[in-house]
């Protein structure tokens, strides 16, 4: 038994499909099924259902995922442990980001890190916020950049990045752009163009309306921010972004502040107590992007 059939077989088993498992660990499809056929012939047992499209775990799969996940796991300690001892970190990192977030001092960290630490294999995942909580919660992701609404990830550790209020954002000749301020009444009034829900922003938004018993039409949802100005741009909608967000469209937006929605939108940085060298090591190099003069 190798520990690359093990690498194999779990990605199987989490990806679900003979493709995609192939994919993440860089190897063609037949490559997988042999071996992943190898060690069934040695276990003596069939490891996954493969009669319907969705590839399943059998009785005895099941049984064999926990001591495979926690047979890579010790394997990728040892050398983790050899590294801190040598001073080189070796290993992989996966690192989430939420959809539509382009902040350029986590690439700054991410190439620093990298040049600094060529042995360590980096992967970046797009996902919205929820589903890269839960992946840090599983294990699936080593760290990740989400947005939140005010209180941290429970379970997790955070470093806060970015904390702001919520804006509505109108091109000047809209009803909106003549008040100093907007509340939450007057805005949901006008359709609305936001992120879609499992993002920070939405979250904060869909909260203060539901403590209002206010019921906004969401009329447009997009996952980038440049998409939601551009069909605010258009007057199809209103647009509801973070104060950074809305700045960079100043030049055919008005942002007012929401006036009543006072809980912040955080962006921010999760992550499991007792990651290894490698988490801590792009901490750090994080910490520093973000405390530059445009962050400090």
């Amino acid at each position: 038994m190798e520990l690359r059939q093990l690498e194999y077989f779990v990605a199987v088993a989490e990806e679900r499909n003979f493709t995609r498992a192939a994919e993440r660990v860089h190897i063609s499809q037949s490559g997988v099924s042999a071996q992943i056929r190898r060690l069934e012939r040695e276990l003596g047992a069939e490891l996954f259902d493969r009669s319907a499209r969705t590839v399943t775990l059998t009785v005895a799969g099941k049984a064999a995922l926990a001591h495979a996940r926690t047979a890579l796991a010790a394997a990728g300690a040892v050398g983790q442990a050899v590294g801190e001892v040598s001073d080189l970190i070796r290993g992989r990192l996966t690192v989430g980001m939420v959809v539509g977030c382009t902040v350029t001092p986590l690439f700054d960290a991410l190439a620093a890190f990298h040049r600094d630490h060529p042995g360590v294999e980096l992967s970046l995942l797009e996902d919205n916020s929820d589903r890269l909580v839960e992946g840090v919660r599983a294990g699936t992701v080593d760290l990740a950049l989400v947005g939140a609404a005010a209180a941290a990830p429970e379970g997790l550790e955070t470093l806060t990045l970015i904390s702001e209020r919520l804006v509505a954002a109108v091109p000047p000749g809209h009803p909106l752009a003549a008040r100093p301020r907007v509340a939450l009444p007057e805005l949901v009034a006008h359709p609305i163009v936001c992120m879609p829900p499992g993002t920070g922003l939405r979250t904060v938004f869909d909260r203060a309306c539901a403590a209002r018993d206010l019921h906004p039409v969401i009329a447009l949802q997009a996952t980038a921010a440049d998409a939601i100005a551009d069909l605010a741009a258009r007057d199809l909608a209103v647009a509801v972004l973070s104060e950074s967000m809305a700045a960079r469209y100043g030049d055919r937006l008005t942002a007012r502040l929401i006036e009543d929605v006072e809980t912040p939108a955080l962006l921010a940085l999760i992550w499991k107590d007792g990651q290894g060298p490698a988490v801590r090591e792009l901490l750090a190099y994080s910490r520093r992007a973000f405390a530059g003069p445009a962050h400090a």
